[in-house]
């Protein structure tokens, strides 16, 4: 069974965007599963994997927000920032024979993966979706926000 189980819940509604997200959400799950597995290796694999992943969807992210002119763009960078920073230190720890902390990253990433698309990615929403000209799907967390 999967750790995180992606649902239409956690869609913003920007198909693009929605696909990088369950691609974290990818990473999470093979992380949850090479723990369960005690794979040290495919553990180090992953976390290379979802820092490097990560990284290139905030870039994108921030980039759509910055083409949308969303006024908040810098405070969201930073919350990207703190995040690359902190999951940097873990997968140090990581590489430093800390092995426990791995499931504690997991259970960290599964929290942060939830609260970051329906809070922070929910604040830029309407000007990107402005900008791109996208309505929100009527059955979609969105809609009952932005409706």
């Amino acid at each position: 069974m999967a750790f995180i189980e992606w649902s239409s819940d956690l869609n913003i509604g920007i198909d693009i965007i929605d696909k990088q997200h369950m691609r974290i959400a990818e990473y999470i799950n093979r992380m949850h599963e090479a723990i369960e597995r005690d794979d040290l290796h495919e553990i180090a694999d992953i976390f290379e994997e979802l820092v490097d992943y990560t990284q290139t969807h905030f870039t994108f992210e921030e980039e759509i927000q910055r083409k949308a002119r969303y006024e908040f763009c810098s405070a969201h960078k930073r919350v990207h920032m703190v995040f690359i920073k902190k999951i940097s230190e873990y997968k140090s720890q990581f590489d430093k024979g800390d092995a426990e902390i791995a499931q504690r990253v997991l259970d960290m990433l599964k929290r942060w993966l939830t609260n970051h698309i329906q809070h922070d990615d929910a604040d830029y929403l309407p000007a990107v979706m402005r900008m791109m000209n996208i309505k929100p799907k009527r059955k979609s967390w969105v809609s009952r926000v932005f409706g």
